[in-house]
């Protein structure tokens, strides 16, 4: 078996691993490209229209050397509103999907389409976002080179003919390259890709080594370009002190307030704007003119924000610029993305769960200055804990924060505050897309029923079973009829004379012959049953069971003994598997909602 089954796993294997190598090169390509027209568009609109140049992360360098000059306010004002406005006109005119955080979408195609994206949307999410973000829309790239290489993944398995579920699983591949590629964190991409399709603590387990090889791709692609390292530097931070988790887990309780706020305030302003009465494509510049307002009197709240959490890693802002960077990027991100415009989530999340962490890291400092050394510190741990307090995704969050800074030795009060983050914030999430669990994947259904029916036993059933009146070989058909006038029994087991099961007939193999009369004497009931048995034993599982009922079509199925077919223990009847299935599915669903 092993030599006959080595071609065909060699097969799968060099056809997948040329799938993933496909999709990891498009997605590093893609996020190439974007990188690309992002820098060119935020030197053109920012730097030269309104002279606005913030710092840079250390691991990231503009492709343009500006001088510094006088910021222009009142760009800042319009300039949003005209991104808003071509933004608007692209995505409602061709490709509606592409609103809002592409991550979602992605969620969304993965449960509820069969992995299937149009062609078309990620160009149309791809210009969308270079001009809403460059034009000084506040949002992050990951949802933009999510669905780019989720896109294509999509794409890929469509053009090739493959399933469903293959293509569910290359654009779950192209979504984690994207994002591992962009960010520069492959192992946190191929994670996340798996773990953000659900709320609970479960991951997609097909998904992780697929996404892990497209996400290697995608990165060595990308900084194969634009450098190789982390986005951001961080000082040799260390944890060597138990004591010091006490204002880790103060952190964790405020990072998950302010996530609370970040969620309820953008859906709120996401409402609101799907229920205004208006053209959808001129509703992101109406986004965009209320962000250049906040904008204007903040300007750090525009665009990406990534070179100030540079600066706050390395302890060089304020508390008050910290707060005033929190707070309006969470109304900048809203109504940027809540309007309708085209951004991820994820990079905001980032920044205002850096701010928040300095916020705390630098009072922590005052006020108890032996015990937090370096406010910076807070600042890593606060990405960390913020974004899985809105996201869920508590895992791959940790690994994206360590791998985007560069810093390892903060894992354990990562862990211990994303930890607390999660359990507390179970309730809500910036990915509305997410489903619960795989029970509640429209993804899953059929699997789900294949795995609970695997799980059960026919002994779990053996109260169920229904004994049956025997029949013996001999019997003439005269005496069974009197029998029969008597039962609403359907199928009969005949037994020999050692009352050995040996064959089984059902009322309708003898309505040809019930009302004959001149058979009565002439024929005997073993002429009638078959000895073609389809039974079952109790060790066997409902799954088998099923299929069995099915394949002839019968309503019972005869459970012998295990290694003795000879010994009927009882008849098991289809109605029986179909409501001990439910009631097993009805208990895991109030398990689920109690706990």
């Amino acid at each position: 078996m092993p030599e006959q089954n080595a071609p065909a796993t060699f097969s799968m294997v060099s056809k997948w691993t040329l799938y993933c190598v496909g999709i990891g090169l498009v997605a590093g390509i893609g996020a190439i490209v974007f990188h690309f027209l992002c820098d060119v568009g935020f030197h053109f609109f920012m730097h030269q229209l309104a002279g606005y140049h913030p710092p840079s992360p250390a691991g990231e360098h503009s492709l343009f050397e500006d001088p510094e000059t006088e910021l222009v306010r009142y760009m800042l004002l319009i300039l949003p509103c005209i991104g808003g406005l071509v933004s608007g006109f692209l995505v409602y005119t061709f490709a509606p999907e592409a609103e809002g955080h592409g991550t979602d979408a992605a969620i969304d195609a993965y449960h509820n389409k069969g992995g299937l994206i149009r062609a078309r949307v990620p160009f149309i999410k791809t210009l969308a976002s270079v001009i809403t973000l460059t034009s000084g829309g506040s949002g992050g790239r990951e949802g933009p080179i999510a669905q780019i290489g989720a896109g294509f993944g999509s794409f890929l398995a469509t053009k090739l003919k493959l399933s469903r579920r293959e293509r569910r699983i290359m654009l779950a591949a192209g979504m984690g390259a994207g994002i591992g590629a962009i960010f520069r964190a492959p192992l946190a991409g191929a994670l996340f890709s798996a773990e953000v399709l659900y709320k609970d603590p479960d991951i997609e387990p097909e998904v992780l080594i697929p996404s892990g090889m497209a996400s290697v791709v995608a990165y060595c692609t990308f900084c194969a370009v634009f450098g190789w390292g982390s986005l951001f530097h961080s000082p040799d931070f260390t944890f060597s002190d138990p004591v010091e988790l006490i204002p880790y887990i103060l952190l964790a309780f405020v990072v998950t307030g302010f996530g609370w706020l970040y969620v309820r305030f953008f859906y709120g302003i996401t409402g609101l704007f799907r229920k205004w009465k208006i053209p959808n494509h001129i509703k992101p510049a109406i986004g965009g003119l209320i962000t250049g307002m906040i904008g204007f009197f903040l300007p750090q709240t525009l665009s990406f924000g990534y070179g100030y959490m540079q600066q706050a890693i390395n302890n060089e802002l304020s508390i008050m610029f910290l707060l005033a960077l929190c707070l309006g990027k969470i109304l900048t991100t809203s109504f940027t993305i809540g309007s309708g415009g085209s951004g991820g989530v994820f990079g905001p999340s980032v920044v205002i769960g850096g701010a928040v962490g300095g916020v705390v890291g630098n009072l922590a400092n005052v006020c108890i200055p032996g015990l937090v050394g370096n406010p910076g510190s807070f600042v890593v741990v606060g990405m960390a804990g913020f974004f899985t307090s809105v996201s869920n995704t508590p895992i791959s969050t940790i690994i994206f924060i360590s791998e985007m800074t560069n810093s390892y030795h903060l894992l354990l009060p990562s862990l211990l505050v994303c930890s607390i983050s999660y359990m507390i914030s179970k309730k809500w999430t910036i990915y509305v897309k997410q489903v619960q669990s795989k029970i509640d994947s429209p993804a899953h259904a059929g699997d789900f029923f294949v795995d609970v029916l695997e799980r059960i036993r026919v002994r779990d059933l053996k109260d169920r079973l229904v004994q049956p009146t025997m029949v013996r070989n001999d019997m003439p058909l005269s005496r069974f009829k009197e029998i029969f006038s008597h039962t609403k029994q359907h199928y009969f087991p005949v037994v020999d004379s050692r009352n050995r099961f040996v064959s089984i007939f059902s009322s309708t193999d003898i309505r040809e012959i019930l009302f004959d009369k001149g058979l009565d004497e002439l024929v005997v009931m073993g002429d009638i049953g078959t000895r073609e048995i389809l039974a079952t034993t109790l060790n066997e599982d409902l799954n088998t069971v099923l299929g069995r009922l099915t394949v002839r079509n019968i309503d019972s199925l005869p459970v012998v003994k295990a290694g003795d077919p000879y010994t009927l223990i009882g008849m098991l009847p289809r109605r029986a598997v179909i409501d001990f299935y439910n009631g097993q599915v009805e208990a895991m669903k109030k398990r689920v909602e109690e706990g």
